[in-house]
């Protein structure tokens, strides 16, 4: 395969398993063409044209020429210098890295990481919550991860990928969207009555399993198991955590309990005070489970590598 084919295939495959719908995410793609279309010339230049197709800015091809055969790919969570070199260290002992890819965004995928969570007001409106109320809501917390990302050195690993020239990419918010997915269907079909039901049911996903006897098991956080659930809301997608004040909304808009990949205690304790059960599923865990989704629609005959808290495990 050619690294154009994997990036395009995953991000198509994100869009198909958006949580908005994918005619929501292609009236955004029409808002970007038109938003380009309107600038001035010398602003053009500027624009990152993988917006134009791609709605995802946390997910990018960082380094390397699109059409570089991949048949070995080295896959991982968090894939920084240690593991660009890690991917050079396998090349000299004759097992050589075609492509990086990451899960967690990095370079400028991770400076642009803010610009998704805008999907997260979309999501909350198909939950029940007004979108004027998701907007308000989300634009504080929005521009605050922005802030927290001004100043982080974004190219490290790109860098480090770019001077020994293995190529480097990011896919984030469809294999995030893929997890989502995933959850909510087992959760809407089998329609758990108590906390401790949605536990066991993420128990028997083999990711889960495996970070029960290395990491940590998913856990009631917010509640008990031995509440009832009530309406389930798996919340996994988005760029990062979203505003604390969500779960007063969630409340209100008839949600007893959201399953998410981790939570602040800031979060949690607004969870408390609403009355939300929150069941963490696990955040290294959940990543996993995203990626191997993506994977199993995304590569046709590429070896993967696993690293960095990554474990292969194809349903197909």
């Amino acid at each position: 395969m050619k690294i154009r084919e994997i990036y395009e295939k995953a991000v198509g495959k994100g869009i198909d398993l958006d949580p908005r719908g994918a005619e929501e995410v292609r009236k955004d793609l029409e808002r970007e063409k038109k938003e380009y279309e309107a600038l001035k010339e010398k602003d053009k230049k500027y624009f990152d044209l993988e917006r134009l197709t791609n709605p995802y800015s946390d997910s990018r091809i960082l380094y390397g020429d699109p059409d570089r055969e991949v048949k070995r790919a080295l896959v991982g969570i968090d894939m920084e210098i240690g593991e660009v070199l890690l991917a050079d260290r396998l090349r000299e002992r004759g097992k050589p890295i075609d492509l990086i890819i990451a899960h967690h965004p990095e370079g400028r995928a991770m400076a642009n990481l803010y610009d998704v969570m805008g999907m997260q007001s979309g999501i909350l409106l198909k939950y029940g919550v007004p979108i004027n109320v998701a907007e308000d809501i989300m634009e504080e917390r929005i521009r605050e991860v922005e802030r927290r990302l001004m100043p982080v050195n974004h190219m490290r690993a790109v860098d480090a990928a770019r001077l020994l020239d293995i190529p480097i990419m990011c896919v984030h918010t469809p294999t995030d969207n893929a997890v989502t997915d995933f959850l909510q269907k087992i959760f809407d079909n089998k329609k758990p009555a108590y906390v401790s039901e949605i536990i066991e049911m993420l128990n028997e996903i083999p990711e889960y399993q495996k970070a029960s006897g290395e990491t940590f098991p998913p856990k009631a956080v917010c509640g008990s198991e031995k509440r009832r659930a009530g309406k389930i809301f798996v919340d996994m997608t988005g760029g990062t955590g979203g505003s604390k004040k969500v779960y007063e909304k969630l409340a209100v808009a008839g949600i007893g309990t959201v399953v998410g990949m981790h939570i602040s205690e800031d979060h949690r304790k607004e969870a408390e005070k609403s009355h939300v059960n929150v069941v963490i599923a696990g955040h290294i865990s959940s990543d996993t489970l995203g990626v191997n989704l993506i994977l199993d629609h995304v590569l046709d005959g590429v070896e993967v590598v696993e690293t960095s808290g990554f474990r292969r495990i194809a349903r197909k």
